[in-house]
């Protein structure tokens, strides 16, 4: 009978470990980024024949590690705020299940192994990871409670792995990763603009600046509006540079180019109705679109890489 318990115990035990892993690093939000710097990877190759399927599953690894390192961290900083907020009080730190001291070395050994394995495809790519933990977790992270800038400021390592992935797969940083860098940059404001609207009453219990006007207003919904236009542009630039930069590797045929324009336009349609609306749910509704717009826009740009 005690050794049933003790299974029973020990299953338990290691379910609560990883369930606690999954939460620190935020495995849901991370999967969505290494997916992005993976996206980037292939529009980096030359050809499909061409990809290294070690390079990228190190990327993957690699690229999962940094994003749990500055989630990590950043529960670490916040435990005291998150313990204030409903959507965040039962995370691990805040909650008690996981020490700070624990969570620390979680933290700074998947730093560690992050940028081990980041270097070891190139150290650019390396680099780049290792701005963007430090941005994440030192400028953003602190600003949160003092300025709605920090969005600006969170915005850069929110856009570094779409281009991050580039540079995995060529070591170069040109116009094209500069592009995807780009897209990824404007796609953050209207997409945590709309969190920040519809969780503003949480967030208001921590004391953080979200909105770019500090209220659920019309001036916030038509910059939501405004950065939208801005994303739209910026996914439609790569069809230009056969005509401006014949060099450049990134391009859109016609066909990729109206996709990604209708898409555009269907997270457009969303923001100008949360500007119509001004209501949590229309907030809660353009978030998972933007969710959706850029999923779908990684995926319309190797589509039409390989498929042309």
């Amino acid at each position: 009978m005690k050794t049933v318990l003790n299974v029973s115990e020990n299953t338990s035990s290691i379910k609560t470990i990883v369930t606690d892993f999954k939460e620190i690093t935020k495995a849901g939000l991370a999967v969505s980024v290494v997916f992005s710097s993976l996206a980037g990877f292939m529009l980096g190759v030359l050809d499909f024949a061409s990809l290294d399927w070690k390079v990228l599953i190190m990327l993957a690894i690699g690229g999962y590690c940094m994003v749990g390192a500055s989630n990590a961290f950043n529960q670490i900083i916040e435990k005291d705020l998150d313990a204030l907020m409903d959507r965040t009080k039962n995370r691990p730190v805040p909650s008690g299940r996981m020490s700070v001291a624990n969570a620390f070395i979680v933290a700074s050994l998947l730093t560690i192994v992050g940028l081990v394995i980041l270097y070891n495809i190139n150290p650019k790519t390396a680099m780049f990871g290792a701005v963007s933990i430090f941005l994440y977790t030192s400028v953003y992270t602190p600003l949160k409670t003092m300025t709605s800038l920090s969005v600006f400021v969170g915005a850069f390592p929110g856009a570094i792995p779409f281009m991050l992935g580039w540079v995995a797969a060529t070591g170069d940083f040109g116009i094209e990763a500069g592009t995807l860098f780009l897209i990824q940059f404007f796609w953050q404001f209207p997409h945590f603009w709309a969190i920040g609207w519809f969780l503003f009453e949480d967030y208001e219990k921590a004391g953080f600046f979200m909105l770019p006007t500090g209220k659920k207003d019309k001036t916030t919904a038509l910059q939501i509006i405004l950065y939208t236009v801005w994303l739209i542009v910026a996914s439609l630039l790569p069809m230009l540079f056969p005509i401006f930069v014949p060099s450049a590797r990134l391009y859109l045929s016609p066909i990729g180019g109206i996709l990604i324009f209708l898409l555009g336009l269907w997270m457009l349609f969303y923001a100008v109705k949360l500007y119509q609306l001004r209501t949590a749910k229309a907030a809660k509704a353009l978030m998972l679109v933007s969710v959706g717009y850029i999923t779908f826009l990684q995926i319309i740009y190797i589509f039409d890489k390989f498929l042309r």
